[in-house]
């Protein structure tokens, strides 16, 4: 039995030195097939939100002020995705950000090398579309892959997402999983995302609206994040 974990975080900003963790998304895979079952957290990164990243996920200090610390959720994280294959786009980024994250708080586990492997979809999109976008949002146009429902960067949204466009990308799965207990809905892409993905249906979180200068910005951001790796 081969286990994938699609993982995804959103961060306070793109200095895994300086910034914090807020939200870890992870998604499930037995097989090549979405088993459902996923986890989901929002952090208190006990630091301000830069700007820049909020335009990309949307979550403010507000909304974060009364969530768990990193060191109350990592053992829960932790045994999640332990001895999985990591599945990640632009790994380079989030799998620092988790390693400081563990070392700052002087865990026993310092470093996912040999308690994980890890895939980075990322170099994969670029060997196999080379000379072409390859962010998220790219990959999930060229592989049919309905995200329109996105108007933010979410760590679970994007893990489904992510776990489709990989599917695709690599050959296809047997069958897709569709949530028959909490979903909203199918969104086009071949299976339906559990309620608790779509922001607002668990938490509310403060509508920001974006200037041009702004989503300028935001487009910005995203790129600089990739071409760091």
């Amino acid at each position: 039995m081969a286990r994938q974990v699609v993982l995804d975080t959103e961060t306070t900003g793109r200095s895994k030195d300086l910034n914090r963790i807020i939200e870890i998304g992870a998604v499930e895979l037995i097989d090549r097939e979405q088993t459902g079952n996923h986890y989901h957290i929002y952090i208190n990164p006990e630091q301000e939100v830069e700007k820049g990243a909020l335009a990309v996920h949307g979550l403010t200090n507000q909304f974060l002020q009364d969530k768990p610390l990193f060191a109350d959720v990592v053992d829960k994280f932790m045994d999640f995705i332990a001895g999985s294959e990591l599945i990640i786009h632009n790994a380079v980024f989030d799998v620092g950000f988790i390693e400081a994250e563990l070392l700052r708080m002087q865990h026993k586990i310092t470093s996912l090398k040999g308690f994980c492997q890890v895939l980075d979809t990322l170099p994969m999109a670029r060997k196999k579309h080379p000379g072409q976008r390859n962010s998220l949002d790219a990959l999930c146009k060229r592989y049919e892959v309905d995200n329109s429902g996105r108007s933010f960067h979410g760590a679970l949204l994007d893990s489904y997402l992510l776990a489709d466009v990989y599917l695709r990308m690599t050959g296809g799965q047997n069958s897709l999983f569709i949530a028959k207990h909490d979903s909203l809905g199918d969104i086009g892409s071949g299976f339906s995302v559990p309620a608790k993905v779509v922001r607002g249906a668990g938490d509310v979180l403060s509508k920001v609206n974006l200037s041009q200068a702004q989503i300028t910005e935001h487009n910005a951001y995203i790129e600089s994040i990739s071409e760091d790796s």
